[in-house]
């Protein structure tokens, strides 16, 4: 199956201005070079380092026009509050990423880590008008909701969840049932969200469930971004996730979580391996060193899923960069940006803006 320039990697990340390879305003050009993709998306995440992380982001599709891009919301208070300072309100932030010229927005206001730190509840009433102007416009929102089940269970949870701090089984976290539930209640009260979720929505091993909401919400996908925990279920139920592939193939997403400032070779085997998975019946080693077997899906599903899907859902060409927007971004975050951000970003605004 010819997959050339009809692949879009629909999920990455920024969390550097340079590497070995480049800088951000080349950030993921020998990925896209090296697997022949029609374009990326990349996500932002102010929960990292707040308006920095969505301006890396900015600077990456400024400079490469072909590059998709979903930015987050800032919160300058933690715990959430209803009455941010003047112009912090969650819908003139998104009016202002929407005008820069973002393709949809990325939220992480579910993970359980941030979920915490910003309240424990992703539906309160900040939160929920802004699900209400992304529902009413039809933007497309990719949000990271819950994580795997077994970072609650010490026994289950992986090395890397203790290390990364994604333990969730102690310290006032909210239940992985209870997190779930959040969302279904976001969805129940906007049922037309153009919504993805990320990860398969961690529901790899209870995909009854995902077919129902599927049934119920015609608008919302969940894309095949590792989590390895996912590619163990789908291994361990093999024909029935060929099944479900190629029956909602109209509703998945690729994308590989690759982040910058990670070398390129991630991102290409990861997408490889992702794309072998598809559109063969190959036995590979995949993640977390095991083994996956390749669900060899029509040559149809395969092109849903690999760049139709996110196409469809937020439009066959990236929208441009307003230069005059992004820069009243810039200055309107400047107090709040650390001083290793102001130093990378001034020399770009002069070469780009």
């Amino acid at each position: 199956m010819i997959l050339k320039n009809k692949v879009i990697d629909s999920h990455l990340h920024i969390e550097a201005w340079e590497n070995e390879e480049g800088d951000v305003t080349t950030s993921f050009e020998p990925y896209k070079v090296e697997r022949e993709l029609k374009a990326v998306n990349v996500c932002g995440l102010p929960s990292h380092n707040g308006a920095g992380n969505n301006i890396m982001c900015l600077f990456y599709k400024l400079a490469n026009p072909n590059t998709y891009c979903h930015c987050g919301i800032v919160h300058l208070e933690k715990p959430i509050i209803d009455t941010p300072p003047a112009g912090f309100d969650t819908i003139t932030q998104y009016r202002e990423l929407m005008e820069i010229g973002c393709d949809g927005i990325k939220m992480l206001e579910g993970k359980p880590s941030y979920h915490l730190e910003l309240g424990s509840d992703i539906n309160v009433p900040s939160l929920d008008r802004l699900y209400a102007e992304i529902e009413k416009d039809g933007t497309h929102l990719i949000y990271h909701v819950n994580d795997p089940d077994e970072f609650w269970d010490r026994d289950r949870a992986p090395k890397n969840a203790f290390e990364e701090g994604w333990f969730y089984g102690d310290l006032g976290y909210a239940s992985y049932e209870e997190i779930q539930r959040q969302a279904e209640i976001m969805m129940e009260r906007h049922p037309d969200l153009k919504i993805t979720f990320a990860h398969f929505f961690f529901n790899a091993k209870n995909p009854e469930y995902l077919e129902k909401l599927f049934e119920k919400y015609p608008n919302m996908c969940i894309d095949l971004t590792p989590g390895t925990e996912m590619y163990h279920a789908f291994e361990a139920n093999h024909e029935y996730y060929r099944e479900f592939f190629t029956k909602y193939s109209d509703r998945l997403l690729l994308g590989t979580d690759g982040t910058f400032p990670w070398a390129t070779r991630f991102h290409s085997w990861c997408c490889h391996t992702l794309l072998r998975f598809l559109s063969t019946d190959e036995r590979m080693l995949a993640f977390n060193d095991s083994y996956l077997t390749g669900l060899n899906l029509p040559e149809e599903a395969v092109l849903n899923i690999v760049g139709r899907n996110f196409e469809e859902r937020v439009g066959t060409e990236p929208k441009p960069i307003n230069k005059e927007a992004f820069k009243k971004y810039i200055e309107k975050y400047w107090a709040y940006l650390c001083s290793e951000d102001k130093e990378r970003i001034e020399p770009l605004m002069k070469k780009y803006l």
